[in-house]
């Protein structure tokens, strides 16, 4: 038997009806705008997120590193974005060797910081000594801060702040589906403001490739430049589009089934003696713990859950559409199982 994959909602694979329809795909020449599966789900991703244009890409990281290097100028300019965020501890230091980014960690609960964090930051005089505030990064929901939901208010204060100190805006969404679904908010209610942002569909939302980024019509042919640039362009991408189309139309209302798993795990988990966690602070599908050991916690219930470490005493879990309700209830009595042996 499997264990049961807790290890992120990337290990998603595609269901028979998502196969199908990569299987039935109109397709065509991404490079030469005739890919029109490719084209539809650009232009519902535009729309969904309130922007004007939008672009497919390989990955979330990919979309990450594109839009620094569209906001960020030569010579010394800032980006301000949370200490655990994606960039700064995923992307293989891209924002510097990519985009020539001085990125700026900044602190706060849960992976968010405040509108007063930004402005304490980036709103001091203007200094030769200092590297040039120009951007600042959302990530939604907050992966490490534990699938954490910035409110509404709070994105519209560090946009505001944004504006007034004429920095540029993106939003990480590599997970803001579980977000709208979580807090029952459009997606573009909390995108619209950014001059760039993005959906990830190899998450969640099942598919097995693919994440589009958005902005305005004329960012969105810089970013082509750039997607040709790296390596990133296509040619029959239909075939995955169609799978990140299907999952658009069957896989988003269903994320709250893996809300509801992933805070069964967490009160299963506050029951157990060694583990400390907050049910409470379970918003979405991320569920971090602690405990004293969590490599060997991990080692140790490898056979039958597969987990991650965040540090030497915190464990990430993470549910999603290839695990059900009593995979979870499996996975809790395993981690206890594990933890009375040790």
């Amino acid at each position: 038997m499997n264990p049961v994959n807790l290890y992120s909602d990337t290990q998603t694979t595609p269901s028979d009806g998502m196969r199908d329809a990569m299987a039935r795909a109109a397709v065509g020449d991404e490079q030469r705008g005739l890919d029109p599966t490719t084209s539809e789900l650009q232009e519902r991703v535009a729309k969904l997120l309130g922007h004007e244009a939008a672009v497919f890409m390989p990955s979330g990281t990919m979309c990450n590193e594109i839009a620094l290097r569209l906001h960020i100028r030569p010579g010394g300019d800032a980006v301000f974005l949370h200490r655990t965020a994606h960039p700064l501890q995923a992307e293989a230091g891209g924002p510097a060797q990519l985009a020539g980014a001085t990125a700026v960690a900044l602190d706060g609960d849960g992976g968010m910081f405040t509108a007063a964090d930004l402005e304490r930051a980036a709103g001091g005089p203007p200094s030769r000594y200092s590297p040039r505030p120009r951007l600042v990064c959302v990530e939604q929901t907050t992966n490490l801060g534990g699938g954490r939901v910035w409110p509404v208010a709070s994105v519209d204060a560090v946009l505001a702040v944004a504006r007034g100190l004429s920095l540029r805006s993106h939003l990480d969404g590599a997970r803001l589906m579980n977000a709208s679904v979580a807090a029952a908010v459009p997606p573009s209610r909390w995108a619209e403001g950014f001059d760039t942002a993005w959906l990830d569909f190899s998450k969640g939302l099942g598919a097995p490739v693919g994440a589009v980024l958005a902005g305005s019509r004329e960012l969105v042919e810089e970013a082509w430049r750039w997607k040709q640039m790296l390596g990133g362009a296509m040619r029959q991408s239909g075939i995955l589009a169609a799978a990140c189309i299907y999952a658009l139309e069957n896989n988003v209302e269903r994320l709250a089934d893996d809300h509801a798993n992933a805070l069964l795990l967490a009160e299963r988990l506050a029951a157990i003696e060694g583990i400390a966690v907050d049910p409470g602070a379970v918003e979405t599908n991320i569920v971090i713990f602690a405990v004293e050991d969590a490599q060997g916690l991990v080692d140790a219930v490898a056979d039958d859950v597969t987990l991650t470490t965040v540090d030497d005493r915190h464990v990430r879990a993470v549910t999603h559409l290839d695990v059900d309700r009593g995979e979870v209830l499996a996975a809790a009595d395993a981690i206890a199982g594990a933890l009375a042996a040790l």
